[in-house]
């Protein structure tokens, strides 16, 4: 039986422990529950504990964290080697893979037999079909879409993405979650892009066809959408943030699923062929330094 109260998460399991999954582990583990981080890399998981470490860190350092608080969320933090052993005993999933629909439904086939039958279990995806992923299960109805925001610790929203399967139960559970993480939750049917990504990845290619056309440089576009519209960040630089090769996965299965209006410029295509693929590898749309830094 699922649960059916917030109170009763106590335990939470992330898997994946990327960008967006040790973001996950951190704003799980700050609000009081005990969080087990899993990742297939071995090694990863305990890097990405070190990453929420140096967050944490920056955090006190600015006056945003105190330091009891810091020592108390890196005491509710476990790195995990087994996937099995990460899910056993656990009162909520939530998995951070790539954007893979044969990845992420081989994840909860495991999952599934490895998790109590009264675990939550939600897929952190940007704009796969949370439905396809929920047949998979023996219970599909447990399975949400809790699609979260980078970075993590400080982007406010959550989508809960309910799928025609999905029990009311556990949406309002993740709902009632993604607040207990400190955030705002909107829900949304599941549909290509849910709302968010759809809305966001047409300015973002839109945006990189003016580059592509010459109509003005990258820099120029992103102060035009900050200034101009209060956007905290331009769409090319987020693009760089999120990962070329992410938002070209979007847009392809986008362009898919609604038409040619989503298909991915060229100039994207070129990039991320070329491994510019944002932040990550240091050349997106700008330069970045070792230190995370914008340098061009």
């Amino acid at each position: 039986m699922l649960l059916t109260t917030i109170d009763q998460i106590k335990t939470i399991t992330v898997v994946g422990a990327g960008t967006m999954g040790h973001g996950i582990a951190h704003v799980a583990a700050t609000s009081g529950a005990t969080v087990r981080l899993f990742d297939a890399m071995h090694g990863a998981s305990a890097a990405g504990i070190a990453k929420i470490a140096a967050n944490l860190a920056k955090g006190v350092e600015l006056g945003k964290v105190s330091p009891a608080d810091r020592v108390a969320t890196l005491a509710r933090l476990v790195a995990v080697e087994v996937l099995e052993d990460a899910c056993a005993g656990t009162d909520c999933v939530i998995e951070a893979v790539p954007e893979r629909l044969d990845l992420k439904r081989e994840i909860f086939g495991i999952v599934d037999q490895a998790a109590p039958a009264h675990a939550l279990l939600a897929t952190n995806t940007s704009s796969l079909p949370v439905g396809e992923i929920a047949e998979c299960l023996g219970r599909p109805a447990r399975l949400v879409g809790m699609h979260f925001f980078n970075p993590v610790h400080v982007m406010k929203l959550v989508e809960v993405v309910h799928h025609k399967a999905a029990d009311q139960g556990a949406v309002m559970l993740a709902v009632a979650l993604a607040q207990k993480f400190g955030k705002t939750a909107i829900t949304v049917q599941d549909s290509p892009g849910f709302a968010s990504s759809r809305l966001g990845i047409v300015i973002g290619l839109e945006a990189m066809r003016m580059v592509e056309q010459g109509v003005a440089s990258a820099a120029d576009i992103d102060t035009a959408m900050k200034l101009g519209y209060g956007h905290p960040m331009g769409p090319l630089e987020l693009t760089d943030l999120v990962g070329l090769d992410v938002r070209l996965g979007i847009a392809n299965y986008l362009a898919e699923a609604l038409g040619e209006g989503f298909a991915p410029p060229e100039i994207l295509r070129a990039k991320v062929l070329a491994n510019q693929l944002g932040k990550k590898s240091g050349e997106g749309f700008y330069r970045w330094g070792a230190d995370g830094k914008r340098i061009g």
